[in-house]
């Protein structure tokens, strides 16, 4: 049985190690200090959403949302930007939850929409974000620059 939690300074070294485990995953040097701190800053500042996915009392995964606006709707926006479930917790339902409750979540606060990314050969996530209706957008051009 997966429960779902907000995630809160109490829950802070279980998600360390997570997040860290997550960074790994895409390809990131582990950087211990410096991960703590910012999920710290996260909790503290509560400028995230960070749900976790506990199954029994094992940390399976979480993701994390960022609000933000849409000035043409001239509505809130959350922008999921990080989702990750244990490689032994994979293909048991856990990210399917984590989506779930953030949409859940989403409508109760009046979200307009739920923007997100993954890497183009990430064929898992994709079929589970097309799987619930999230579409690939392809209207605009998006361009990131590193500062």
């Amino acid at each position: 049985m997966i429960e779902i939690k907000r995630a809160n300074l109490s829950h802070l070294t279980k998600l360390h190690e997570l997040f860290e485990q997550y960074r790994e995953f895409y390809l990131m040097q582990r950087q211990p200090e410096k991960s703590l701190e910012f999920l710290r800053k996260r909790l503290e500042k509560q400028d995230s959403v960070i749900l976790l996915a506990f199954n029994q009392q094992d940390l399976a995964g979480f993701v994390q949302i960022y609000p933000a606006f849409t000035s043409v709707a001239m509505q809130p926006l959350w922008i999921l930007n990080d989702l990750f479930v244990t490689q032994v917790q994979r293909q048991q339902g856990v990210a399917r939850q984590l989506m779930t409750q953030v949409e859940s979540l989403a409508r109760k606060q009046g979200i307009f929409s739920i923007k997100l990314a993954t890497q183009v050969n990430n064929a898992y996530a994709k079929k589970l974000y097309e799987s619930l209706d999230y579409r690939l957008i392809d209207q605009f051009d998006h361009y990131s620059k590193k500062i």
